[in-house]
């Protein structure tokens, strides 16, 4: 505390020396400039995406290399068809099969109709075969019956024996059983033996039916994976479905090798391949959390490309920052998108200096943030006068890397040295020196005697 007393006690005698030459920077107004400087990459917002259409795991045999323009058709990757050949070759066989099932549950279900028809025909000639038997038991009961009567009578004449009477009563009663017989026959046929046989061939056509949709739905199912299977060894060899330049996607930021090269292994829907607009380009970089929150969209931002320089705007920023980790040195960023005029001779991949101008200030008095010292008791500077160097507090403003808005504490036209911290070194060294001699005068004196 001693210390830093003194160094603002001897900053007045500091001011009062005669100022050597020093390098100075002459206090002007003009335009500030505030922004944020990133590195990053083109890249399209509109990109025609190259997935693998075959399910499960498949392995690349063949890949394009990347920046080749292609035409529409053109072959980009082909996968090993192995495995899908031999399903391929399965289905086909397996479709056959179903399609005879089918065939003979087609035919098992005519049969079951024509059974039920046959028996219906069956039953009608018996039934009617039955009827002319009931009618002939009916007449035959009848004259039965007469000749039961006449006996009776010709009995009572005289002119027949009892044994004849009894003869004829016999007959009737034979005919009324045979008359019973059929009766039962017919009534036996219509209520139990046409139902049973009718359940029975009905129950039939139904399994028939069941079987033949089961074969149906077996044989649809056969020729889905058939043809699916078909498709996906189409898929195999993977065709450019528009003109363009072929470039790869981005791989994870720990990795070192593309995920899309010979021998690697794919997914089904992953992404080998990326076809992009060029009409439509973008610059994606990665801004610092400590500036984040000042970023938005609608922010003009010029962008540095090679042999040239694109005015452009903020159109998107992330909410979430992206992953970390050793790849990245753990530092936190978040992805921004500046979209760009369409310009020829865009490519995706070139790298791009983004400055995203964060404020501008006009007609505002400035100096170089190397005058400026900043302590816990405020921020300072040294200005060059006729009488000396003396020492300034400044109010300061926003401030780019090189310069810094001072809002009081100098005037346009004066001079501020540029290395002030000499300033601070000569003040230290005169308060050290003077610390050490207020010690030495308060020391007691040496007694020789002792």
């Amino acid at each position: 505390m001693v210390v830093i007393f003194l160094v603002a006690f001897l900053w007045p005698s500091v001011k009062s020396r005669p100022a050597p030459a020093h390098l100075t920077h002459r206090v002007a107004r003009g335009d500030l400039v505030v922004s944020v400087m990133e590195q990053g990459t083109l890249e399209s917002s509109n990109n025609t995406e190259i997935k693998c259409k075959v399910r499960g795991f498949s392995t690349v045999t063949w890949v394009i290399e990347p920046g080749t323009t292609v035409r529409e058709g053109d072959v980009l990757v082909r996968l090993d068809t192995k495995v899908l050949e031999e399903q391929y070759s399965l289905t086909k066989t397996n479709t056959f099969i179903a399609q005879a099932t089918l065939e003979r549950s087609k035919a098992a279900v005519k049969s079951a109709e024509i059974a039920i028809d046959a028996y219906n025909a069956r039953y009608q000639a018996q039934l009617q075969q039955l009827q002319k038997q009931l009618q002939e038991k009916q007449r035959n009961l009848r004259m039965a019956r007469k000749m039961n009567e006449r006996a009776d009578d010709l009995f009572k004449q005289g002119y027949v024996s009892a044994l004849e009477v009894e003869g004829s009563s016999f007959t009737v009663t034979q005919a009324e059983l045979e008359l019973k017989v059929v009766e039962t026959q017919i009534r036996v046929l219509e209520e139990f033996t046409r139902k049973m046989e009718l359940a029975t061939l009905e129950g039939n056509l139904t399994a028939a039916r069941s079987k033949l949709a089961a074969d149906e739905a077996g044989l649809a199912m056969e020729i889905k994976r058939r043809d699916r299977a078909k498709e996906e060894l189409e898929a195999c060899v993977i065709r450019a479905p528009r003109s363009g330049i072929v470039i790869y996607p981005s791989a994870a930021a720990w990795k070192r090798t593309p995920d899309i090269t010979q021998g690697a292994t794919v997914r089904h829907d992953q992404v080998l391949l990326l076809i992009p607009d060029l009409t439509r380009m973008r610059v994606k970089v990665g801004i610092h959390e400590s500036v984040i929150d000042r970023v938005h969209e609608g922010l003009k931002a010029v962008v540095t490309l090679p042999e040239r320089t694109l005015e452009a705007a903020v159109t998107k920023v992330a909410k979430v920052t992206r992953p970390s980790g050793w790849w990245t040195g753990n530092v936190v960023k978040y992805d921004t998108w500046i979209d760009l005029p369409t310009t020829e001779g865009l490519k995706p991949g070139m790298s791009a200096e983004v400055d995203v101008i964060l404020a501008e200030f006009h007609d505002v008095i400035t100096i170089p943030v190397a005058a400026v010292i900043e302590t816990v008791d405020g921020a300072f500077c040294w200005v060059q006068t006729a009488g000396g160097v003396e020492r300034r507090r400044l109010a300061l403003g926003e401030s780019n890397d090189a310069f810094i808005i001072v809002k009081s504490g100098l005037e346009e036209g004066e001079q501020v040295v540029l290395n002030p911290t000499a300033f601070l070194e000569e003040a230290e060294r005169e308060a050290a020196r003077s610390v050490g001699a207020s010690r030495s005068n308060e020391l007691p004196p040496v007694d020789g005697g002792s």
